[in-house]
Formats: C-alpha cells, sequence, structure tokens
C-alpha cells in the first residue's frame, strides 16, 4: 500500500500515482487507486481518478467525497455542508481494497498536513493508521527544496516510512536551478530520487504513457530510471 502524497498543489502527483499504476498493471498486478477528497469538482465531472484510469489502463478506482470548491478538503467541507471524511472512514476504504488488490494507491490532496475535517486529521494520520509506505512527488525548480524537506521532516518526527521523492513534472528544458535539484531533492527528501515523470505526460495516449512511466520511474516500482544516468544526460542537454 502506498500513500502518494506532493509537496504541494499542481506538482504532478497524479500522474505520478498514475504511472505507479501504469506499470502495475503491465506487470500484472491488480491495483486500486483510492482518493479520499476531491475538491474542485462538481458530480459528473471528470476528477483525478478518471485520470489514472485513462492513463494506467485498467484499475479499480474509489473515490470517497467531492467537493465542489477547490480548497482544503476541510474548507471546502466547511463552505459546501458536505460531510467531511476523516481518517477512519480512509483507513476502513483501503483496507478493504487492499484484500482484493495487490496494490492499493491512495492519492493526498495537496500536501501530507492539509486538513480532512476540523479535527485535524491529515493525510499523515492516515498513512500511519495503515503503516503504509509514503511516496514523495515534488516540483523540479526553485523553491522545492524548501517545501520537500518539510514534509520529509514531518513525515520523520511522525514515524512514516518514507520511501523517496519523484518529480512530478520534468522540463523538456531545465533550468539551472532544476539540474541541480537532481542532487539536492534526494538531501531535502531523505531518500532516494525514485523517479521524474517528463513535463507533458499526462497528455499521452496510454501506449505512450506507459513508457513514459517506465522510462520515468526507478526499479523501485518496476520502471528504468536511474538518477545517475538521468542527471548526466540532462545535464548535457546545456
Amino acid at each position: 500500500m502506498l500513500v502518494m502524497t506532493g509537496t504541494g498543489t499542481g506538482v504532478g502527483k497524479t500522474v505520478a500515482t498514475a504511472a505507479v499504476a501504469a506499470l502495475a498493471v503491465e506487470a500484472g498486478q491488480k491495483v486500486a487507486v483510492l482518493k479520499p477528497a476531491q475538491t474542485g469538482l462538481r458530480p459528473g465531472e471528470p476528477g483525478d481518478v478518471d485520470d489514472v484510469l485513462r492513463l494506467a489502463g485498467p484499475v479499480t478506482t474509489r473515490e470517497l467525497v467531492r467537493f465542489p470548491d477547490p480548497l482544503s478538503p476541510e474548507a471546502a467541507a466547511r463552505r459546501s455542508g458536505i460531510e467531511p471524511v476523516g481518517p477512519a472512514e480512509i483507513s476502513k476504504a483501503a483496507s478493504e481494497l487492499d484484500e482484493t488488490h495487490d496494490l492499493v494507491l491512495i492519492e493526498g490532496a495537496g500536501g501530507l498536513l492539509v486538513r480532512f475535517d476540523s479535527y485535524g486529521s491529515t493525510l499523515a494520520d492516515v498513512a500511519w493508521s495503515l503503516g503504509a509506505v509514503v511516496v514523495m512527488v515534488a516540483g523540479a525548480g526553485l523553491g522545492t527544496l524548501n517545501a520537500t524537506a518539510l514534509t520529509a521532516e514531518v513525515a520523520t518526527k511522525r514515524g512514516l516510512n518514507l520511501a523517496g521523492v519523484i518529480i512530478g513534472s520534468w522540463p523538456s528544458e531545465p533550468d539551472l536551478a532544476a539540474l541541480s535539484n537532481l542532487e539536492d531533492l534526494p538531501i531535502a527528501a531523505r531518500g532516494p530520487l525514485l523517479g521524474a515523470l517528463a513535463a507533458g505526460a499526462g497528455t499521452a495516449t496510454r501506449g505512450e504513457f506507459l513508457d513514459y512511466a517506465r522510462n520515468g520511474l526507478s526499479p523501485w516500482f518496476g520502471g528504468e530510471f536511474d538518477p545517475e544516468c538521468f542527471a548526466g544526460s540532462a545535464s548535457a542537454q546545456k
């Protein structure tokens, strides 16, 4: 069971989740993706689990609650009057899926400490209660190191099992900060660089996306990404 958390909003968490799912499906595993809280969408509009299904192929998807406002789950629930979802419900749904699947991916909303409810429940609480492995998804450029280090520090202090970090969207023309961060992100993350997915991968066809996933994720997920080789080839482009 993996908890996929971003260091913030818009870092490529859904694409990274889809990439992990795609490789697992290709390897013959039965995969489930759980989205505890989807914000910023109304009923009937395609959400994150729909993007994962489109990119990864035949996976089981489950969304527990949806809020129309593009806010944190707690704030969106408060504004809408819809009952929030908490760690107990999330853990129960994840455990049920785990009974019938080889791999369960839990995709958070925003970062590790974004609140689900008025009690201050967070994705960190869910990861702790399930004993799940946490995978961080981070940005590539300037400013990502602080957010990554803060997330890693929280995860470590809460006793979570942190696997490492994935760059959710690697630019086609990386700047100096992005290239430097290839070396610095693992230090900030307190764990290995487990992948770097090419920008625009989320718009690919399913077949193309599988290639992106294979090239952009480490053997830990069943991919072929090698951080040293990647850093060398990226630097050679400059």
